[in-house]
């Protein structure tokens, strides 16, 4: 008897083939840059597991993104959504400011200008304003201000931190990222099993991570690499403008593929997160 057909969705098929995909294209390049398979190990041997100092300073970044994600929570529990989003955009003249006084560039005025335009910008297009709610929460201005800029201030140092790190030695892009990622994976499973280790000894640490979260995972990974990329050849100013791009792109993405009716009567800020509320 012929066994059964195994049914799998044309969506996870794809994802397969992306996967594949972009694995085998990381492996080639990781090739060219280190010369060899042989070379990249060598190159790993040295810069991760034998260099515990280059693994400490590339541990700096990862712990500071660490404190500006748990400050950003804090920040937005104790502020309203918009008043959130207008003084997190800060974070953008903060990274300019970081370029000039840790890696001693000057920015004309044209430049200065365009920062600004971009924090206004990117503050109107996920400008949401405050609606009323039957829901009360308790909440502490000054300490919502106070964690913001904290995250403004290590968002902003996190980044130009790891451009120097990456643009004052010759060591191999994919061999920094090994460094930031393993130190920032380390800190991330201490803070998950300090605040949900009951619940992930009962059900396991993979439990809910259906296809769909998976797809997120690696486009966050994707993500990462990418941006990587753009601060080790270009600079972290125009990261912030390449994450203005994406804003206009996933609204572009949502108009195609759930029919988003985009007018001036509806929020760009619910349209990036995935749903639409009227003003």
């Amino acid at each position: 008897m012929a066994a059964a057909k195994e049914n799998v969705s044309l969506f996870f098929k794809l994802y397969c083939l992306a996967v594949m995909t972009l694995v085998a294209a990381a492996y080639t390049v990781a090739l060219r840059e280190t010369g060899s398979l042989g070379r990249f190990k060598a190159s790993i041997s040295e810069n991760v597991f034998g260099s515990p100092k280059e693994l400490v300073k590339l541990s700096v970044p990862s712990l500071v993104y660490a404190v500006q994600n748990n400050m950003a929570f804090l920040a937005l529990s104790n502020l309203d959504a918009a008043v959130y989003q207008v003084t997190y955009q800060l974070k953008i003249p903060c990274t300019a400011l970081c370029t000039v006084l840790m890696l001693n560039r000057t920015l004309s005025k044209l430049q200065w200008i365009s920062v600004f335009m971009l924090c206004g910008g990117v503050t109107l297009v996920q400008w949401k304003p405050a609606q009323a709610t039957k829901v009360m929460v308790e909440q502490n201005p000054l300490l919502g201000f106070g964690a913001i800029a904290v995250a403004v201030l290590c968002s902003g140092f996190a980044g130009v931190y790891f451009e120097k790190v990456l643009k004052s030695s010759d060591t191999s892009l994919w061999v920094r990222n090994i460094q930031m990622y393993l130190s920032g994976i380390a800190v991330t499973l201490v803070g998950t099993y300090l605040s949900d280790g009951d619940e992930i000894k009962e059900k396991g640490f993979f439990f809910g991570y259906t296809y769909y979260v998976w797809f997120v995972i690696f486009l966050a990974s994707v993500g990462g690499l990418y941006t990587s990329v753009v601060v080790k050849y270009t600079d972290n100013i125009m990261k912030g403008f390449s994450a203005a791009a994406a804003i206009v792109l996933s609204t572009i993405a949502s108009v195609i593929l759930f029919g988003l009716q985009i007018s001036t009567s509806w929020s760009l800020f619910s349209c990036y997160h995935g749903r639409a509320s009227p003003l």
